[in-house]
């Protein structure tokens, strides 16, 4: 099966070719840095990494680059409410962003360019825009882009240009300096006391939408393959991304990937409505595994709920996890997290060890649009395969599932069974402690002092730590914050 792709211009799934044979090049909107990332930045990046991390797994090279807003209209008034210069807020919260996806296991962009670093880039995209009659100065206010001539402008946002313009008019008050309701601004006029660079068409700074052209541009040229970040920003930031990049002549994303919004109580997830969600103490609750499963078990064009429960049965899951590779490390089931093979091996039928019907499942899922649900599936059927053929004394069988089980996870970013503490969860034990009071505690059964193997599992019960009790031993995992 041929990678499909959802295609947000043409709204259906197409098949994926990128620009190069064998290379695939991604841009991805990253955060305006004026506050603490939430909930929504966290998906949008996991979905990202999972594109991300799956294209490398089927052996293409991937080139991806992220960018960071950091100036806008919200970095300007945070700055100027707090007595700050613009670039210390976005300093602080570029820092904030970069913390939080190291947390979630992100891999790093290969490029994450700033805006005010590629201002001389920006002039330039305005200036042949101007030269050409898409965009026009207006005195004292700045540059606007002037969509009509854009053709097909609306497209993206699957609108007309007068659905668009009427929609426009409706919502505010219309300038009447502008042509169209629906232009925008490209370069805006220095106002007292905001940052300000020196243009032909007078100081001032640049609009979002110029910023990831020139960005997006110099970091992978014409033509890329994927331009994605979330749905929020199809209408009108990516919209009018387009419009100046079509507009010039040249070519722009070949492909548009947008993930859906977080809602929290079934609401999309905003500050306005006061359900704002810091990322970071989602993570310190739940652990970053927990987030990362959480948004796997969502495909990425479906809006998710990421409220407290959520998060905890996320939480448990992984729990289960960690506790069926501690089972199979237990009983010396040597199960490879690296099961040794990619799509490649599929295709030519050389699978190795690993369980090649299970592989395939998981490639067929992952090759529909990155249907991580389904993908997801096919580890927890072999977990659940390889658990009953450990029950049955099947060693072999059990590897096989055990490690392709691992093998697809780390696949997807998660790693399971390290006890690697990410969870934070408040528990009051260490995995080497909770591993000290199991020892103990089947000294006491082998001595057949049955209270005290008692008290020793209520005690791990208090701590959050629950034990599980099977042929070839104990086995444990974490459940609930204390």
């Amino acid at each position: 099966m041929t990678l499909q792709i959802f295609d947000t211009m043409t709204r259906r799934k197409t098949a994926f070719a990128p620009r190069t044979p064998g290379e695939v090049s991604m841009y991805v909107c990253g955060p305006t840095v004026y506050d603490v990332p939430h909930l929504g930045h966290g998906r949008t990046a996991l979905t990202f990494d999972t594109i991300r991390r799956y294209f490398e797994w089927c052996g293409l090279t991937v080139t991806l680059a992220s960018n960071v807003t950091d100036i806008d209209d919200k970095i300007v008034a945070r700055a100027q409410g707090e007595g700050r210069a613009e670039a210390d807020v976005a300093a602080e919260f570029t820092a904030a962003y970069d913390e939080q996806m190291r947390r979630l296991g992100v891999l790093a962009p290969h490029s994450q360019p700033h805006a005010t670093h590629f201002i001389s880039e920006m002039i330039d995209v305005i200036d042949t825009l101007v030269s050409m009659g898409a965009a026009y100065d207006i005195g004292g206010k700045g540059v606007y882009f002037a969509v009509d001539a854009a053709p097909g402008y609306g497209r993206l946002a699957g609108r007309t240009l007068s659905q668009l313009a009427d929609d426009a008019g409706a919502r505010v008050e219309v300038d009447p300096d502008k042509r169209s309701p629906l232009d925008f601004a490209l370069w805006k006029a220095a106002r007292p006391g905001e940052p300000r660079w020196a243009t032909p068409w007078g100081d001032g700074r640049p609009g979002w939408h110029t910023e990831c052209v020139a960005m997006s541009l110099a970091a992978l040229g014409p033509g890329f393959d994927i331009h994605g970040g979330g749905d929020d920003l199809v209408f009108p930031h990516h919209q009018n991304e387009w419009a100046q990049v079509t507009a010039s002549g040249d070519q722009f994303a070949r492909y548009w990937v947008h993930s859906a919004m977080v809602n929290v109580g079934s609401q999309k997830m905003a500050k306005s409505l006061g359900n704002f969600t810091n990322l970071a103490e989602a993570i310190d609750a739940a652990g970053a595994r927990a987030v990362r499963l959480l948004a796997l078990q969502t495909h990425y064009r479906r809006a998710m709920e990421m409220g407290s429960e959520a998060l905890e049965a996320a939480r448990n899951a992984v729990g289960r996890l960690d506790a069926f590779a501690r089972r199979m490390a237990t009983a010396g089931v040597a199960a490879e997290r690296d099961i040794g093979i990619g799509r490649a091996d599929i295709e030519a039928v050389s699978i190795g060890h690993a369980d090649a019907d299970a592989v395939a499942s998981f490639v067929a899922a992952m090759d529909d649009d990155f249907a991580t649900p389904a993908a997801l599936d096919v580890v927890f059927r072999l977990v659940r395969s390889a658990n009953t053929a450990l029950d049955e004394m099947r060693r072999s069988d059990a590897e096989r599932a055990a490690g392709t089980a691992l093998g697809l996870l780390a696949v997807l970013g998660i790693e399971v069974g390290e006890g690697d503490g990410d969870s934070a969860n408040g528990d009051h034990l260490s995995d080497a402690e909770v591993e000290l009071m199991l020892a103990r505690r089947s000294e006491a059964r082998a001595a057949r002092d049955f209270a005290a193997a008692d008290q020793i599992r209520d005690d791990l019960a208090t701590a959050g730590v629950v034990v599980s009790d099977g042929a070839t031993g104990a086995t444990w995992h974490r459940v609930r914050d204390l």
